[in-house]
């Protein structure tokens, strides 16, 4: 069976630095930073009191008060991506098969935000026990993508794919995969997370994994810095609409670039470290790349993981060396995660959106931050310190990597 070959013919997004994929991409470009004080709730007695929120997102433009009141704020974030990625695909337009139109979403956490209110009313409202008829609609990370494909009539293949932050580049991997088998036409994919509440702050406190850097928040995300001390946390939602090769040609469809290859991995190694070698990012890259058919020569740019956490930065930076040799210190390296923190399970699905920008432009987003060499990093490697930088891309990787050693890299490659 031969399979089928898989493009991108549209993609939207909200982000801390951008409501839309146009801002995100100028946001990017210019090395904006997405950090601020915490406005979702009290942070006043959190070890971190700052994060990357979407600015200035009011629900009301976007739903109706009561439809907007049977959402988490996870989903509306995931639905307001989806539709500028659609919209921009002119997929409905065009009148497309729906029957062959699917979505397919990726969230580490889900509906935390509810799940959390929820819980605390129910402890002040003992003994008698009162929930929202919502909340476990609300709350369950597949809703997402139910909510889409009934606003569209979408019929094809719909589900969630959770794991941890790579969430939605397993996601972008599935759809691929359902593509190039001949299962469906048109995938909307992409992941969206809404974990900036006191338990998701306080939760990672609790196991010392965010930057508490808060007389410096604009600057706290440091990938490949000596000064790191963990990641910002970050919410949004990033879509892409992924198209079978000839039936976008068929209909006259902008293609943006080929998802030309997708790897899957486990460190096998701990719950929340990663391989202090960096095995499982090795060999996920390395199964990326022959998946596409390429070899390691033909890649120009990696859209790093880089959560600037003390470890995760250094066994990255190492796999990277290991498996591109001399060609590593050829390549454009950068974490976009200095920008817009990190979107746990959203996190695949906006770095895919910033390697395409990269591909379609011609230009490398920097990883801002920078002061100071870590001595523990192979410094030959080019991280594209905090200025962007112009360069032909061809081939590109997009890394992302989540706890429990679940590892995704995709490949991008201009068409």
């Amino acid at each position: 069976m031969e399979l089928k070959r898989v493009v991108v013919t549209g993609f939207g997004a909200i982000t801390p630095i951008g409501n839309n994929a146009k801002e995100y991409w100028e946001s990017l470009v210019k090395g904006v930073s997405g950090a601020a004080p915490i406005t979702l709730f009290d942070s006043s007695n959190f070890k971190t009191k700052f994060a990357c929120e979407v600015k200035d997102f009011d629900p009301l433009n976007h739903f109706d008060k009561k439809e907007a009141k049977k959402m988490d704020r996870n989903s509306q974030l995931g639905q307001v991506a989806a539709r500028e990625a659609i919209a921009h695909s002119r997929i409905i337009e065009d009148k497309v098969d729906q029957n062959r139109v699917g979505v397919i979403w990726g969230s580490g956490i889900g509906g935390l935000e509810t799940f959390e209110n929820e819980v605390l009313g129910f402890a002040e409202s003992k003994p008698i026990p009162r929930f929202n008829p919502f909340f476990i609609p609300k709350m369950i990370a597949d809703i997402t993508p139910g909510n889409i494909s009934i606003e569209y009539g979408l019929h094809g293949p719909n589900y969630t794919t959770v794991s941890a932050c790579a969430s939605s580049a397993n996601a972008i991997i599935d759809a691929r995969m359902l593509i190039q088998l001949g299962k469906a036409d048109v995938l909307v994919v992409g992941g969206s997370e809404a974990a900036v509440t006191a338990s998701g702050v306080g939760g990672f406190n609790a196991l010392h994994a965010l930057s508490t850097r808060n007389d410096e928040y604009k600057t706290a995300s440091r990938p490949f810095d000596k000064d790191r001390d963990g990641f910002v946390l970050g919410e949004g939602a990033g879509c892409l609409i992924l198209e079978e090769y000839e039936h976008a040609k068929k209909r006259g469809a902008t293609i943006y670039a080929e998802v030309a290859g997708g790897g899957l991995s486990a460190d096998a190694h701990h719950m929340t470290a990663p391989h202090p070698e960096g095995l499982g990012a090795y060999l996920v890259m390395k199964n990326c790349i022959e998946d596409a058919g390429l070899t390691t020569d033909a890649v120009d740019h990696i859209n790093m993981h880089g959560t600037s956490t003390p470890l995760g930065d250094i066994a990255e930076s190492q796999a990277i060396a290991k498996l591109l040799g001399e060609h590593a210190y050829d390549i454009q390296l950068n974490s976009t995660k200095s920008m817009t923190g990190h979107l746990l399970g959203a996190a695949g699905a906006i770095e895919a959106i910033a390697t395409l920008g990269t591909i379609i432009h011609g230009i490398v987003p920097p990883t801002i931050n920078h002061f100071t060499d870590d001595e523990a990093i192979d410094n030959r490697l080019n991280f594209t310190f905090n200025h962007a930088v112009e360069k032909q891309v061809n081939v590109a990787l997009s890394n992302t990597f989540g706890f429990g050693g679940h590892n995704a890299c995709v490949l991008f490659r201009k068409i």
